[in-house]
């Protein structure tokens, strides 16, 4: 039987037009992520995340680093959106998330490259750190249905969301994955811009919605993710506490078979100062302390190449 993405029912009840008029408000008033900035967008002004009441793409197609479910055969087709809501001092990719380098892109024109990465054979729409953008892309959703897409959308993001937003989302996203920063709120403050010591308690609301909106991820025959809920952590140098509180959260309040992956490519950016109890990578020792706590934790479902790096799974040949 062949899988009908989440958003189509919303589609033919006219669901997904009465979501996409609640969304666009937000470009006048803006409440888009938990900051609140209440900013008019459309008359050009701008919060904390510096965006324009206008998509900004970085770059889109398709993707092979993603997580082995996301891949499929062809890769997960994604849009990284430009700004951010979280600007974090480590970012790796400063000139889309904080200088909020991109083109200007209309709702239109997202449809098309959603259309043009289901033509190119991805395993879905990978929508990266969407949240400040959502008006265009629901508009540019309703307007590929229109021209046959039925990819799974994947909603990528810091897990930095609004409860009111993640309720437009019900029915719409098939796949959440939620990059998990802190729990810890003196580590948030420090690291995260404009000091957002209660990241912690948002994000993990906010994955919790997450969870009960789409459940544990689900799969096809093939291992290519349909629906559900991936989490990533990052750890980082002298946050190995903090990542162990992470995976104490999962097994404790979600699900041993949540899908998790532990990254471990950490690396500090190019002209950080300031930190200097981060600027290193971890070490394998570090890594394999954290993932052999997350087995001992219970969890079941760790990411392929988590459990590659750590020793705990061969490569392929």
């Amino acid at each position: 039987m062949k899988h009908e993405p989440a958003y189509l029912p919303l589609f033919h009840s006219g669901e997904l037009d009465r979501r996409i008029t609640a969304a666009d408000y937000h470009y006048s008033d803006c409440r888009l992520c938990p900051r609140e900035c209440l900013v008019d967008r459309r008359e050009g002004e701008v919060g904390f995340c510096g965006a324009p009441a206008k998509a900004v793409v970085a770059s889109y197609g398709p993707h092979p680093g993603e997580e082995e479910p996301l891949l499929g055969r062809k890769g997960s087709g994604t849009i990284f959106f430009s700004h951010c809501n979280l600007r974090c001092v480590f970012c790796q990719n400063a000139d889309i998330a904080h200088e909020g380098r991109g083109r200007r892109t209309s709702s239109f024109e997202l449809a098309e490259m959603m259309l043009a990465l289901q033509k190119r054979g991805c395993a879905n729409v990978n929508l990266v750190t969407p949240a400040h953008f959502l008006p265009d892309i629901l508009a540019a959703l309703r307007t590929a249905i229109k021209s046959g897409f039925r990819l799974p959308l994947v909603y990528n993001t810091s897990a930095y969301e609004s409860p009111a937003i993640l309720k437009l989302l019900e029915g719409i996203v098939d796949i959440y994955l939620a990059d998990v920063k802190h729990l810890d709120s003196a580590r948030a403050k420090r690291y995260s811009g404009g000091g957002a010591k209660h990241y912690p308690d948002v994000a993990k609301a906010a994955v919790e919605t997450m969870h009960r909106q789409v459940g544990i991820l689900q799969c096809d025959e093939r291992g290519t993710a349909l629906r559900g809920l991936m989490l990533r952590h990052l750890i980082m140098p002298e946050g190995i506490e903090d990542a162990k509180a992470f995976i104490d959260w999962v097994a404790s309040t979600l699900t041993r078979d949540t899908y998790v992956n532990l990254m471990a490519q950490y690396r500090p950016p190019f002209g950080l100062k300031g930190y200097p109890e981060i600027a290193r990578g971890i070490t394998p020792e570090e890594f394999r302390e954290v993932v052999e706590y997350a087995l001992a934790q219970g969890l079941v479902n760790l990411d392929g190449d988590t459990l590659r790096q750590a020793g705990r799974l061969k490569y392929s040949a």
